[in-house]
């Protein structure tokens, strides 16, 4: 028995193509937008207060009596514990020694050009999915789950083979886990198993779309719960999705503590710009922010873009600012859009959800970690963990990223919810 490689087939062999990798485009927008503060080293609390009241004593004819006089209030609201995430990847003795003749920091680098940098990029994509959106991934509506492993999935490009899932929905109790084996991005079907080797295809019986079943990252799924605080949850009210309290703090309690949202069921095509720019002027109404970027997913910034493409009023009430389009390197699109109310940013996010569309003051939105992502190195110096089995050695190197993110002012925030804007063909 000869012991295990995971590179070793591609060497000796000529090569007359690049080796085939995923996209290059980033799902990371949220990680890479807000404000961050990497000095949180975990141990004790950070303080988060709310204004609860303004003071507001003011009278006509005579001072106010001193028993009727309202002070400024605020609320603390806390963050007590430091969430954590962690993403591992494994090298074989065999193919290092092969390469280098040796084990080191060098033969980790140079057996596996980048496989580094793509890991730590797939943990930043992973980890600003679940503080934009909560939890991987629901089914389609119309999906009813069987003893035949295939899970219909609303954003299949989310996946990846071999990943480890969990199964939920709002009538059954959590399951899993689940492996993907195969993904069909054409249907958005995965095929999962009980196992990440051999095992049997996963009995999704009694979850369905219509029940809100999702698919969870491992160690997110209800019950469990250890996922960032999403900005769903922070934003939206309870009745629409998002928690009750917010750090400790009862939402509704006070008005500062809300978000300015809005059902946006009856948004189509046709009236989409509209109802954009007629919630923003509710926001800056009724809010305290500046919150002018409108952030949504592709789908939704297409059904904008051809909204615009057939508004009568593209070259008065609303239209795109000349020169404003821009696709960056890191997989979103931005536009800008001139509005009865001043412009507005529409950002374009691959990882964002469709029903939801966020108006966000980011500089009222911050991350606190330890350090951000970092590889874990042991006390000896050592950046990687050794594993024995009888099919040879194999490393693992962690990287590791603890914190929380915070929504500071979420009076600043608004939000549209239950969007569901259907494409047309023209």
């Amino acid at each position: 028995m000869a012991t295990i490689t995971s590179f070793d087939d591609m060497v000796n062999e000529h090569l007359s193509y690049d080796l085939l990798k995923a996209e290059t485009l980033q799902r990371n927008w949220l990680l890479r937008t807000v404000q961050r503060d990497d000095g949180w080293l975990g141990g004790n609390n950070i303080v988060v207060p709310f204004q609860g009241n303004r003071a507001s004593s003011v009278s006509w004819g005579g001072l106010s009596a001193q028993g009727d006089i309202s002070k400024h209030g605020y609320v603390r609201g806390n963050i007590s514990t430091q969430k954590e995430v962690w993403g591992t990847l494994q090298f074989e003795h065999t193919d290092l020694i092969r390469h280098d003749g040796r084990v080191s920091e060098k033969s980790f680098l140079k057996i596996l050009p980048e496989q580094l940098d793509d890991f730590l990029t797939y943990n930043k994509e992973r980890v600003s999915l679940n503080m934009l959106n909560g939890s991987a991934d629901r089914a389609e509506a119309a999906w009813a789950g069987g003893n035949d492993g295939l899970f219909s999935a609303r954003h299949p490009e989310r996946f990846t083979i071999g990943e480890k899932f969990y199964v939920d929905d709002d009538n059954s109790a959590a399951a899993g886990p689940a492996y993907v084996r195969e993904i069909d991005l054409n249907t958005g079907v995965l095929t999962c198993y009980d196992a990440r080797t051999g095992g049997a295809l996963f009995n999704f019986t009694g979850y369905a779309g219509a029940d809100n079943a999702k698919l969870y990252f491992d160690g997110t799924q209800p019950g469990v719960g250890n996922g960032f605080i999403s900005l769903r949850e922070q934003i939206l009210p309870a009745t629409a999705g998002g928690s009750s309290t917010l750090f400790g703090v009862t939402k509704s309690a006070y008005p500062f503590t809300q978000s300015i949202v809005e059902d946006g069921s009856a948004m189509t095509e046709a009236n989409m710009i509209s109802k954009i720019f007629n919630h923003y002027i509710k926001v800056i109404n009724r809010g305290s922010g500046k919150s002018d970027t409108v952030v949504m997913s592709f789908k939704n910034l297409g059904a904008a873009m051809k909204s615009l493409e057939n508004n009568p009023f593209q070259k008065g009430q609303y239209h795109i600012v000349q020169d404003s389009n821009k696709v960056t390197a890191y997989g979103w699109g931005e536009i800008k859009v001139m509005g009865p109310r001043g412009v507005l940013t529409f950002v374009g996010v691959q990882e964002a959800d469709d029903d939801v569309i966020y108006f966000l003051d980011t500089k009222s939105i911050k991350f606190h970690s330890n350090g951000f992502f970092r590889k874990r190195v042991a006390p000896d110096g050592k950046s990687y963990y050794e594993v024995r089995a009888q099919d040879g050695y194999s490393y693992l190197v962690d990287i590791a990223l603890f914190g929380e993110l915070a929504v500071y002012r979420p009076r600043n925030q608004g939000a549209l919810y239950n969007v569901d804007v259907t494409l047309s063909d023209a």
